[in-house]
């Protein structure tokens, strides 16, 4: 692993010398952007539009945008002056409960290891949050920026796991067209409902959930490599699930000591208008149409089949 930033934990008088590593990783499969006449990656350049020209990474500053075309000048030496000094220390503030904390606040995870002189007191930490169940709310400085975190424990490893700050997590309040908590409800309904959750609950294996679209994509770029046909997998049947009692019999049935069948609960289809009646007049002369049309085509068939046998007799005949 490659170390991302080194410092130390700090809690009371206690100091702990630690090395950070990334704990997560993401897989997705990242497409290039090429030219089609003759396959070349596509190369971003950096352009200023006034200029019209391209500018050098010397040549560019930072600037923060308070009205549009407006800008504050920000320099290094700014940054550095604000930077806390406990930049590169890990001050635990508080120890919670894990339980405490909404999993909508966690970021991002880093790994913790102990410095060469840091192992007996990485182990003294980690024994003491294992005994009491807590984990630290501490503030770390990465990258000139301060970020809220908790250390908390993984397995035999202690962890630190970036959170969000208050104000940067959106209200509930925000989000459009939520019902009001006390929508009535019908007690068969929710009694079954809170029975398909228990019949659907399961100790959590993570190695049990896998990311079929990467696995499908990853098959298929092999296939290219290997010149294969790529074949389309049929679509699944959809299942039309109109009432939401139904919909709750037939998953129960179908996790009653067997794997879940995801149900789609669709709405009612609007009844289409009834077709108005034609007039009799109007029907009448539909019908004789009609009927001069099969007419027109029973002997335009019998002209071609005539023809067919004529031909087929001009061929067997011997020159």
């Amino acid at each position: 692993m490659h170390t991302v930033w080194k410092g130390s934990i700090s809690f009371g008088l206690v100091n702990i010398p630690v090395r950070m590593f990334t704990a997560t990783e993401e897989r997705d499969i990242r497409f290039r952007q090429l030219h089609k006449e003759c396959n070349t990656p596509i190369k971003y350049t950096k352009m200023c539009p006034h200029c019209q020209r391209e500018v050098d990474t010397s040549e560019i500053i930072r600037g923060f945008e308070y009205e549009k075309g407006h800008f504050v000048m920000i320099d290094d030496e700014d940054l550095e002056a604000i930077t806390p000094e406990t930049r590169r220390a890990i001050e635990i503030i508080d120890f919670v409960d894990l339980s405490e904390i909404d999993p909508v606040y966690f970021h991002k995870s880093y790994f913790l290891s102990p410095q060469d002189t840091g192992e007996k007191a990485y182990a003294l930490l980690r024994s003491a949050m294992e005994q009491t169940g807590k984990i630290g709310v501490a503030q770390v400085t990465m990258r000139n920026r301060q970020s809220l975190a908790v250390i908390r424990l993984y397995e035999h490893c202690i962890m630190l796991e970036t959170i969000f700050y208050p104000d940067e997590v959106r209200p509930v309040s925000q989000v459009p067209a939520l019902p009001e908590a006390t929508v009535p409800l019908a007690e068969n309904e929710l009694k079954m409902a809170t029975e398909l959750i228990s019949n659907m609950t399961i100790p959590f294996d993570p190695e049990k959930y896998t990311d079929e679209y990467r696995s499908d994509l990853q098959k298929l770029i092999e296939k290219k490599l290997e010149g294969q046909e790529i074949a389309t997998a049929p679509t699944v049947a959809r299942t039309n699930v109109i009432d939401l009692m139904q919909a709750l019999k037939e998953s129960l049935e179908s996790t009653s000591g067997q794997a879940a069948v995801p149900i789609k609960i669709e709405p009612e289809p609007t009844p289409s208008k009834p077709a108005r009646k034609r007039t009799t007049a109007a029907s009448s002369s539909e019908k004789e149409q009609a009927s001069k049309k099969e007419t027109a085509a029973g002997q335009t068939k019998k002209t071609t089949t005539s023809t067919t046998k004529t031909m087929r007799k001009k061929k067997a005949t011997p020159v």
